[in-house]
């Protein structure tokens, strides 16, 4: 059979099964140009065998460094003004990074002007040191200096493409030359920073490090550690970039191993990784390159930056956080920090972004609400049995590896309402905005009207909705309908034996009936019956929404009126007059049924007869 043309641009691959391709896979080879490309153990040597970092786990946060303010303000089609810039500078501040790269200074006013106006005021505290940005030349080199002038300690972050590709087609220089082109501007970095009386340490990025040959790495890298007089208490980072993203995260990780164990005087070198995401893959480069040695973790939050983005700081962080390693930032209001970010940045975070998307706790699904419902309750239940606050108490809920309050979400948004959804979440939304605690065939009746509602309109039902929908469904035919109560009155005349006496209205007129019966709504339905309507009720139940006396009760009563089976729901103050009103509302919403299944007959008759 041949596939409609529905998509005349795309290539339906058409080639032969590949005769080695087992039984279940009939993939056919694409029209892809593939052979272009070189696998990455044919551009750069990979010469780690033994590696380690397999078997290590992560005990520790590294030092993050975001670089929002510099390489994700380049990757922005609108820049970061000064106002902007402030504001992520004091967001950053204040979740407690300790050391921010603010700016490239000789790249622009804006950027210069900026690294000024921390200089001359009173933004940066104590603790914290600033990062700029520079490349290997000597009239952008002094312009940074002038930039960082009055700071009480920064970092000078000098960088140079080293791969192959870049030394060829970008900078015309080989190995010998661009050593030698990065030594001087180290050489005059080192000058300039001895005529200084702040605190300034050196950066140096290899960039496009993970295309670069190791050995030509270690050689630029050892050289600079040396000319710069690193010592521990004043060491060289050596930020090792994943610039462009080739290979899978494994091979970054042996070369950040490789560097970790061949890189000379390593108690006087931190060694920091910079991973992009051009393969969708750099938070995992940058967890397994901390495995692999690294101490230092540059990156902006939520990803930000060229071109497919920097490394996530939220989500490498929050990884930890969900297993048990203190990120030592802070997240306590991710929407906050979002917010913030969307507003600087001018870019909207992805809603199923991890952690701080706006859907990331929310589910859709019944199974998955059913299961983070029953959590939950699982949750508080052993909290209050520990004797220990929920908010600290340990954490095991389904779908959720953190407690969204962690990050101060509350609980409403965690389950919502569409076709997918099941009686679960249902059932959870109305127990947590209501107080309604729904018997387990209730859950699954409500849940096919829900899903008839959400199927009709196509749009996801709020809380709002949700009860709008429960309540003319199940509680208003109790008090609007074919049939009303006009007065009623129940008495206990004998142990054991009540009597209910009413004033039944319908369509045709209104009555006055008694019943008998071991309960009052036994003989509510004796007097029912006496009127003309037989009722069975099958399974019954109450409760408060609340607690305290003057708390509202629920009354849930599954009704056999004539042929059909159906609910009623009935709420007051006095349990007894809502078990009365939940009977009714059956026996109304069975009136109604039955009154429609009659028309349907006559329509169906009269279009015959036409």
């Amino acid at each position: 059979m041949s596939v409609p043309h529905t998509f005349p641009t795309l290539r339906t691959p058409g080639g032969a099964v590949p005769p080695d391709a087992p039984a279940w896979n009939r993939q056919r080879p694409s029209a892809m140009p593939y052979h272009r490309y070189r696998p990455v153990h044919e551009r750069v040597a990979v010469p780690l065998t033994d590696r380690t970092w397999p078997s290590r786990r992560i005990e520790r946060a590294p030092l993050w460094v975001p670089v929002d303010l510099r390489d994700g303000n380049q990757a922005l089609a609108e820049p970061m003004d000064t106002a902007r810039k402030r504001r992520m500078f004091d967001l950053l501040v204040t979740m407690g990074f300790k050391e921010i790269e603010v700016g490239y200074p000789s790249a622009s006013r804006t950027d210069f002007d900026f690294v000024r106006h921390l200089a001359e005021s009173d933004a940066i505290p104590g603790d914290v040191t600033v990062v700029v940005f520079t490349p290997a030349r000597r009239d952008l080199i002094e312009r940074t200096f002038a930039a960082i002038e009055g700071l009480p300690r920064s970092v000078v972050h000098l960088y140079t493409a080293t791969a192959p590709v870049w030394r060829d087609v970008v900078l015309g220089r080989g190995r010998a030359e661009l050593r030698e082109l990065i030594r001087d501007a180290a050489g005059h970095m080192a000058r300039l920073a001895e005529a200084r009386t702040e605190d300034i340490r050196f950066q140096f990025s290899p960039e496009v490090f993970n295309l670069t040959e190791p050995d030509f790495v270690l050689e630029v890298c050892n050289g600079l550690t040396t000319l710069w007089d690193a010592c521990p208490d004043r060491p060289v980072t050596h930020n090792l970039p994943a610039t462009v993203e080739v290979a899978t995260p494994n091979v970054y990780a042996d070369q950040i191993e490789y560097a970790h164990r061949h890189l000379e005087r390593r108690e006087d070198v931190v060694l920091s990784v910079h991973p992009h995401n051009d393969r969708g893959t750099g938070v995992a480069c940058a967890e397994l390159a901390v495995l692999a040695g690294a101490q230092r973790v540059e990156g902006c939050l939520f990803g930000n930056g060229e071109r497919t983005g920097n490394v996530d700081l939220v989500t490498l962080a929050l990884n930890l956080h969900a297993q048990g390693v203190d990120p030592m930032v802070d997240f306590s209001d991710i929407d906050v920090i979002r917010d913030t970010v969307e507003h600087c940045n001018r870019l909207p975070v992805h809603p199923r972004h991890p952690y701080g998307g706006e859907l990331v706790h929310t589910a859709f699904s019944g199974t998955h609400q059913d299961a983070i419902s029953k959590g939950l309750a699982h949750h508080a239940r052993q909290a209050e049995a520990s004797g220990e606050p929920a908010e600290r108490a340990p954490w095991a809920v389904p779908y959720l590896p953190i407690d969204p309050a962690d990050l101060g979400r509350t609980y409403e948004a965690i389950i919502r309402v569409n076709s997918q959804s099941g009686k679960g979440g249902i059932a959870h939304l109305l127990h947590t905005h209501h107080g309604l605690d729904l018997p387990r065939r209730l859950r699954a009746d409500f849940s096919r009207t829900v899903q008839t509602a959400t199927d009709d309109s196509g749009r996801e039902a709020s809380p709002e909705d949700l009860w709008e929908l429960f309540r003319t469904t199940y509680l208003a035919p109790g008090q609007e309908g074919p049939v009303t109560l006009s007065s009623w009155s129940a008495e206990e005349i004998a142990p054991g034996e009540h009597r209910f006496r009413c004033e039944l209205r319908t369509d045709e007129g209104a009555g006055h009936y008694e019943g008998k019966g071991n309960g009052p709504l036994a003989a509510f339905t004796d007097a029912l019956a006496a009127a003309g309507t037989g009722v069975d009720i099958l399974q019954y139940s109450e409760h408060a929404t609340a607690a305290g006396p003057g708390s509202p009760a629920v009354a849930y009563a599954e009704c056999r009126v004539g042929a059909v089976t159906l609910w009623g729901v009935g709420r007051d103050t006095s349990v007894l007059t809502a078990s009365v009103y939940a009977v009714l509302a059956a026996v109304n919403r069975a009136a109604v049924n039955q009154a429609a299944v009659n028309q349907a007959a006559v329509n169906r008759a009269a279009a015959q007869g036409g």
